[in-house]
C-alpha cells in the first residue's frame, strides 16, 4: 500500500492502495518528500538567481536546516579587482576562518597553487576574467562540510579548482560569495544555488 499525505484544501489526506510501499508528503499535489525501501529523498530546490554586477559580496540566506548538499553556480562572474574570489559557509553569519582548502589555477603558462583558511578560493588573477562553473558543498556529518569547486574562465584558457572542508560552529543556514580582500566589487554575471536534503 502507498500513502499520500497531501496538504490540499480539497483533500487533506489521500490514501491509495497499491504495491509500491511508498510514503509521499505533498503540498497541494506537488510531492515534497518520498520515503521508500531505499530511504528518504526530496526534491531539488533552486534559489533565486542574483546578478553579480554590484556590491562586495553576494549572500544566500535562510537555507533550511535539513539541507545536506548545496551547489553554487556561476555564469560569467567577474569583479573590479585582482583579489581572488572565495565562497564562505556560515551559521548565523559567514564563517571567515578555520577553512582547510587548497586551490589551483591552470593555464598554458603553468599552474598556481595556494592554501586558504578564510574560505573556498577561486583563483581569479585579473579583473577582466569571467568565470563560469559550479561548487558543490556536502555535509559529511554534524556541521562538517566538504567542498569541491571547478570553474573555467569563459573568455580565455584558464581552469580554477579548490578542494577543502570547514567545521561550522552551528547548523549551516547561509553562504557568501566575496573576494579575499573584501573590497573588490562584482561587475558582471549571475549566481544561483541549488540545495537538497
Amino acid at each position: 500500500m502507498a500513502t499520500i499525505i497531501n496538504a490540499s484544501t480539497s483533500a487533506g489526506l489521500i490514501q491509495t492502495a497499491d504495491t509500491s510501499g511508498t510514503l509521499q508528503l505533498q503540498s497541494n499535489g506537488t510531492t515534497m518528500q518520498t520515503v521508500d525501501s531505499t530511504g528518504s529523498y526530496g526534491q531539488l530546490k533552486q534559489g533565486t538567481a542574483q546578478a553579480s554586477t554590484s556590491g562586495t559580496s553576494i549572500d544566500f540566506t535562510s537555507i533550511p536546516s535539513w539541507v545536506k548538499r548545496i551547489t553554487v553556480m556561476f555564469n560569467n562572474v567577474s569583479t573590479s579587482g585582482t583579489s581572488n574570489l572565495q565562497i564562505q559557509l556560515g551559521s548565523g553569519s559567514p564563517t571567515t576562518s578555520g577553512y582547510q582548502a587548497s586551490s589551483a589555477s591552470s593555464t598554458s603558462a603553468g599552474n598556481t597553487v595556494a592554501l586558504s583558511t578564510t574560505g573556498f578560493v577561486i583563483n581569479a588573477g585579473s579583473a577582466a576574467y569571467l568565470f563560469s562553473g559550479s561548487a558543490t558543498f556536502s555535509n559529511l556529518n554534524g556541521n562538517l562540510w566538504t567542498g569541491t569547486l571547478t570553474f573555467g574562465q569563459s573568455d580565455s584558457a584558464r581552469v580554477a579548482t579548490c578542494y577543502g572542508s570547514i567545521n561550522l560552529a552551528g547548523v549551516l543556514d547561509r553562504l557568501r560569495i566575496t573576494t579575499v580582500n573584501g573590497t573588490d566589487t562584482f561587475d558582471a554575471g549571475s549566481i544561483n544555488i541549488l540545495w537538497e536534503g
